[in-house]
């Protein structure tokens, strides 16, 4: 097992997301996908300090699919109540 201090260790400067031996991890120390922080942070508030590898990719979780899926079950709720 690797010792804490023997892991590869990078934080943004911009947005704080840290990788810990090239994986992401969320603040809640759940592991992340670097696609879904672009899709969320990076690709609207990231500049060229981002440290994601994966700027710029639109194929993780945004935003906009957030709020379709809420809009979806929001009609979902209103056809099942007539």
């Amino acid at each position: 097992m690797k010792k804490m201090e023997d892991k590869k260790i990078a934080v943004c400067s911009k947005c704080g997301a840290s990788w810990i031996d090239g994986q992401l991890f969320w603040s809640t120390g759940k592991e992340g996908d670097p696609h879904d922080l672009a899709g969320l942070v990076c690709n609207n508030l990231g500049d060229e300090t981002c440290i994601n590898p994966c700027k710029g990719s639109t194929s993780g979780d945004s935003w906009e699919r957030r709020i379709d899926g809420l809009k979806n079950l929001l009609k979902e709720g209103e056809d099942d109540n007539g």
